[in-house]
């Protein structure tokens, strides 16, 4: 591991003057992925920036009805919190569904959107990576992929993000909210994670030097009847192969609103826009369900490997869609 200095910040200010002055300075909240990527030579700080004590640990109203989540709230405070449980519940589900209680009462929000792919290539520094190492390639194309993007990858990179949490954030509108010395900045959940590309080393819109201090959920009354589901390789902790979170608002037996995002899939959480369109206004019913998710679907570019996961999204967004529907009808 290379050498490093650590700060333990003292207060939101003095977080961001130390991150403004060296480029290469990490935050370290739970540093449950962190730790490990420095451990391995990916990430290699010279300086670590505690922000562990900063006053960012609280979820709060907002004026409007909605949440306001502090960034390192811890992701077991986040899926125990009540009002989260009773107006957001499928994204206190991603979090338990995301990792074991003990990496839960570590990890925080904020780190939560910045942890980095699983893609074996990417996490040894012995193989190529366009991720790691810009121009160097992606031998997973080739390679090892099965559970790797479906939707939204390109010729340079097709790892997937890993994050549980994020994909509940996609379908509520999260809004993250950072500071620089510039000051305080807002960006959508939508623009926070950049598109591949040919450049997939470029992970997130956030400016050099920024802190996050919170995540907004705006009102939502659709997401109060919501679910996430995850499909993984085995029943306990382990990241998904693909997963969902889904709410839907029915009346008289047309579907209202519907929010759809689905994960394991792209390099970042994947907003099934498309679907959402088509299945608005439509009959909340079996038949309307797959022309939404097919539609979506359409775009996929899968690999020899990983295109048993056209049919497991299907299939798994299908039986979530179908069983909000069940309860929204009793």
């Amino acid at each position: 591991m290379k050498e490093f200095t650590y700060e333990r910040a003292r207060d939101v200010g003095g977080a961001v003057a130390l991150l403004d002055a060296d480029p290469q300075a990490r935050c370290l909240a739970g540093g449950t992925n962190l730790v490990d990527l420095m451990k391995a030579g990916v990430e290699r700080p010279g300086q670590l920036v505690d922000v562990r004590a900063l006053p960012l640990d609280r979820i709060e109203p907002t004026d409007d009805g909605g949440l306001r989540v502090g960034a390192t709230v811890t992701n077991s405070d986040l899926a125990a919190h009540p009002q989260i449980r009773r107006h957001y519940p499928a994204l206190a589900q991603a979090v338990l569904e995301g990792a074991s209680g003990q990496l839960r009462n570590m990890a925080t929000v904020g780190g939560n959107l910045l942890q980095r792919t699983r893609c074996a290539y990417f996490t040894d520094t012995a193989l190529p990576c366009n991720k790691r190492s810009p121009g160097s390639g992606c031998p997973a194309r080739t390679g090892e992929h099965h559970n790797h993007a479906i939707l939204g990858a390109s010729e340079h990179c097709v790892a997937v993000h890993p994050s549980d949490m994020g994909v509940a954030l996609a379908a509520f509108d999260a809004v993250v909210t950072y500071e620089t010395a510039e000051g305080a900045a807002e960006l959508p959940l939508a623009d926070f994670y950049l598109p591949v590309g040919e450049t997939p080393h470029l992970e997130t819109a956030l400016p050099p030097g920024a802190l996050i201090t919170s995540v907004t959920l705006p009102p939502a009354p659709v997401a109060a009847r919501s679910r996430y589901r995850k499909v993984r390789e085995r029943a306990s902790y382990a990241f998904a192969i693909g997963s969902a979170a889904a709410a839907l608002d029915v009346s008289e037996g047309v579907v209202r609103e519907v929010r759809l995002a689905f994960g394991a899939v792209a390099s970042r959480p994947w907003r099934a826009r498309v679907a959402e369109r088509v299945l608005t206004g439509q009959p909340a019913s079996g038949a309307a369900f797959a022309q939404a998710v097919d539609a979506e679907l359409a775009a996929a570019e899968a690999l020899p490997l990983n295109a048993y996961k056209v049919p497991l999204m299907r299939n798994l967004v299908l039986a979530l869609l179908t069983e909000l529907a069940e309860e929204a009808a009793r």
